[in-house]
């Protein structure tokens, strides 16, 4: 009888290649949205479907499920994936992942006025080209295909209160 492993084997962080987030914010009818472009450079040891499994695998432990749509995790108390931002600076952390960047004073303005980002992780890898140039995010972030084999997710922030 031939039996089958369904443990999955842990995550490799060195599997993702390089997670780079993108931050921009969206004018729309309602105001300023502030979203999060995470995704891989596609540089792991196994090349971009090396990256992409590893980058599901990433979503499969944060409990972000991809291509579902957008799950709202204002009204979770207990996903482990948290957007802390503070002056200058803010980060995102979840399982196997956290990463720090510099956002721009128009996203910072508009968490600060909604109290969320819209993040989405892509698990396909970046198509090449300066991951900061605006069109080339835009671009990929609206395009159908990163859309549908995406984790969305409306995360809270967090930010440090003096005391």
């Amino acid at each position: 009888m031939t039996s089958i492993s369904t443990d999955s084997r842990p995550l490799r962080t060195a599997d993702l290649g390089t997670v780079v987030l993108m931050s921009w914010s969206r004018e729309t009818p309602a105001g300023d949205v502030p979203f999060l472009l995470a995704c891989s450079l596609g540089d792991g040891p196994e090349g971009p479907q090396g990256t992409a499994a590893a980058v599901r695998q990433l979503l499969a432990l944060a409990r972000l499920p991809v291509g579902e749509g957008v799950l709202d995790a204002t009204v979770l108390s207990d996903l482990p994936v948290g957007l802390l931002v503070v002056p200058g600076a803010a980060s995102l952390t979840m399982p196997g992942v956290s990463t720090q960047f510099a956002p721009p004073p128009a996203w910072r303005a508009a968490v600060d006025a909604r109290g969320y980002a819209c993040l989405i992780f892509a698990t396909r890898a970046w198509p090449g080209g300066e991951p900061g140039d605006a069109e080339a995010v835009a671009a990929f972030a609206n395009d159908e295909q990163t859309l549908a084999t995406s984790a969305q997710v409306v995360l809270p922030v967090r930010t440090l209160r003096a005391g």
